[in-house]
């Protein structure tokens, strides 16, 4: 639980209610879903509907109805209520790291299980931007996650805190990320680290944060990150796809949110700028690796595999998996069995991009 969050007695009572609600066998969770939903012949996963009708009933504002200090505090209420059980690793420390706007906060996590066989290379190293439309979300929001992916893909997990928007706009967050990154390669023998296997991640605006990371380390020369694992990443500001139409409400992230981050994160910055944007960027080639998860039910979906298809089309070499029973939170629901399937499949995949 965040050190800076507390929930009340009802919230708790809330969180308990859900997990007897996925703790029922799994044919009475799906008689829950008596209604399913079904669009352009993809199944909304079943849990996942009838959840989002009881937070319907809540009646609760949408993130852009609120001040930002009530929206995150409202993520971090969500973060908590789905965030399941925590993983077992070897070791988690808070640190710093020096940043062009002041120091930026991060956790470090180790897994606990021994390296495989008598492999003399250090750890693999994935730096993680956690979601949140680069205004809400902390390192907090996203700990549960960083310790499945480190726990199960069996690397040590840098889990990033930059800074967020309004207090401080467009490019602030991309500057952190990039300093991330550099310094962690820069000290990669006093982390224990392979300088040579460190890979950039994060879900959403921390996807975009990542493939950001990519592109500007490889336009100034390296070094550059291993791999990429890019979650239900922002590829471009205001993206005129249909997925962004079709899943504009009634999906946990609404085209409302999208735009209340956006104005908030780029106030009178360009949105064609492709560090904001870098599914605009005029070449991609000689990127590292990556992996493209995008969720069947969002808005982002669309522009995620459009950043595959021309991450694939310069010669870099791409996976792109569709959950196409999904929502955007899907890395952050480990509570609920489609989470967890959907963080063990990135975890594999790490594992591969990575060579662990």
């Amino acid at each position: 639980m965040s050190a800076t969050f507390t929930p009340s007695r009802a919230e708790r009572a809330q969180r308990r209610a859900f997990a007897a609600m996925l703790a029922l066998p799994p044919r009475a969770r799906r008689a829950l879903d008596r209604h399913p939903d079904i669009v352009d012949g993809l199944h909304l996963d079943h849990d996942t509907h009838v959840g989002l009708r009881i937070m319907a009933k809540l009646e609760q504002p949408e993130f852009d109805q609120l001040p930002v200090a009530q929206a995150r505090r409202q993520l971090a209420l969500e973060s908590w209520l789905f965030a399941g059980r925590t993983t077992l690793i070897g070791s988690a420390h808070e640190l710093t790291i020096p940043g062009e706007g002041g120091s930026i906060p991060a956790r470090l996590y180790r897994p606990a299980q021994p390296k495989v066989g008598n492999d003399p290379r250090p750890r693999a190293l994935l730096i993680y931007f956690h979601g949140g439309g680069w205004v809400l979300g902390d390192v907090d929001t996203h700990d549960s996650g960083c310790r499945f992916l480190c726990a199960h893909a069996a690397v040590a997990v840098l889990n990033v805190g930059y800074r967020l928007a309004p207090e401080h706009r467009f490019p602030a967050a991309v500057t952190d990320a990039v300093a991330a990154f550099r310094w962690a390669h820069e000290h990669a023998h006093d982390l224990g680290i392979d300088p040579e296997r460190i890979a950039v991640g994060g879900d959403s605006a921390g996807g975009n944060l990542a493939s950001v990371v990519a592109q500007v380390t490889n336009r100034e020369g390296g070094p550059m990150p291993s791999f990429q694992l890019l979650g239900v990443p922002v590829t471009q500001m205001a993206a005129p796809t249909r997925s962004r139409e079709q899943f504009a409400t009634g999906y946990f992230l609404t085209k409302a949110n999208m735009d209340w981050y956006e104005a908030h994160y780029l106030g009178e910055a360009d949105p064609t700028d492709v560090r904001a944007s870098p599914l605009l960027a005029d070449d991609l080639a000689g990127l590292p690796p990556a992996y493209v998860a995008v969720a069947g039910f969002d808005v982002l979906r669309d522009e995620g595999i459009a950043y595959a298809e021309k991450l694939r089309a310069a010669g870099v070499p791409v996976t792109l998996r569709v959950q196409e029973d999904a929502i955007h939170s899907m890395l952050t629901m480990l509570a609920a069995p489609l989470g967890r399937r959907v963080l063990a499949e990135t975890a594999a995949a790490l594992r591969v991009g990575l060579l662990v």
